[in-house]
């Protein structure tokens, strides 16, 4: 059996929705193995003072692309945007701004190398912001597959047909997985800087949420239904947007929703304020996030000002396909919806290891 390395694609020890493993793999033998491509959230105004670049990179993460293009443009990393942070170990497509006042680009040759090269360049009047994508589309290279080629496919059908767990991903915290305790750390006292201090606000929230998401998927009620009727007290989150509606009585119509993936059972981001959901649900989140140390993660929270918000328990990857390769390998293409994670989609098909 080959070995399997650790990866964001592994095992995170969070409960599956759909049973044991169904394969054994590796993935990122090669960046080519990753391949990820941003969609972009708007059409460029074709003036302005910021230059948009779509740029194809290889085993480049964004902050070292974004610092090569600051370079090149003889500004300061600051006028450089991005909407979204890319591995280093992939072929990613992504947009940057870059603000060059005078709307003169230094030559785009320049930028070309084995590592980077440009695809569109266009004109736009504002910087980037984060966030500004409207999705990502992954085309994912497993290799060294053990398994039953069968019940593989039955695996894939199934997340095709039900959808994922929405977990935030192991990247959320941190390299060796110390983002949790480092905002510990931070709420207690220590001062951080104020780009960590977002990053380790992001992953005290994020691991509440997974907490609550995984005590749902123990018991069943994740995708909204248990033993085919909902909890009482759900909140729905509106399938492509941050908008959620409820509680409200069961009905037809939202069953009807819910089957067609037009909305989604909601969990809580945690902040201030009180929750918004009610009954079997409101019991089963704050006992999800009981403890002394996921109430100094809720106190922590509420004092830097984040606000209740919530997020989709349930993640349906759009256009999921699949092949066999002449050389063994699985190919899996689909697109995700922004801030969702390839490796929670991985994790239910199994044991995912790699380069790291």
């Amino acid at each position: 059996m080959s070995q399997v390395h650790d990866d964001p694609a592994a095992d995170t020890g969070l409960p599956h929705a759909h049973g044991e493993a169904a394969l054994r793999a590796r993935i990122r033998s090669a960046p080519e193995d990753f391949r990820v491509e941003e969609l972009p959230g708007f059409e460029a105004s074709g003036s302005g003072e910021h230059l948009l670049l779509t740029v194809e990179k290889r085993g480049m993460n964004t902050a070292f692309a974004a610092k090569r293009l600051a370079q090149w443009a003889g500004i300061g990393e600051v006028g450089i945007g991005y909407a979204g942070l890319k591995d280093r170990h992939a072929v990613t497509v992504q947009r940057f701004s870059v603000h060059l006042p005078k709307r003169v680009a230094p030559d785009l040759a320049a930028l070309e190398s084995d590592e980077m090269h440009v695809l569109e360049h266009q004109w736009h009047a504002k910087k980037l912001p984060r966030g500004a994508l409207a999705g990502n589309r992954f085309v994912l290279r497993l290799r060294e597959v053990e398994g039953e080629r069968a019940a593989i496919d039955a695996r894939l059908t199934r997340i095709a047909e039900c959808g994922v767990p929405n977990y935030f991903g192991e990247q959320r915290f941190g390299r060796d997985g110390d983002n949790v305790a480092n905002a510990l750390a931070m709420f207690a006292g220590r001062r951080m800087r104020r780009e960590q201090r977002s990053l380790l606000l992001s992953a005290a929230r994020s691991e509440l949420f997974n907490r609550v998401l995984a005590a749902r998927v123990r018991d069943g009620s994740w995708d909204g239904l248990r033993e085919g009727a909902p909890l009482s007290g759900e909140v729905w989150s509106l399938a492509g947007s941050r908008s959620v509606f409820g509680p409200e009585p069961w009905s037809d119509a939202l069953a009807a929703r819910l089957a067609g993936f037009d909305i989604h059972p909601s969990g809580p981001l945690w902040g201030r304020g009180e929750l918004r959901s009610l009954d079997a649900v409101r019991a089963l989140e704050l006992e999800a996030m009981a403890g002394d140390q996921a109430a100094a993660l809720r106190a922590g929270l509420e004092a830097a000002g984040m606000d209740q918000e919530r997020r989709a328990l349930r993640l349906r990857p759009d256009g999921l396909s699949w092949q066999w390769l002449d050389d063994g390998a699985l190919e899996v293409a689909f697109v995700l919806p922004a801030g969702a994670y390839a490796t929670v989609v991985l994790a239910e098909l199994g044991q995912i290891g790699g380069a790291r």
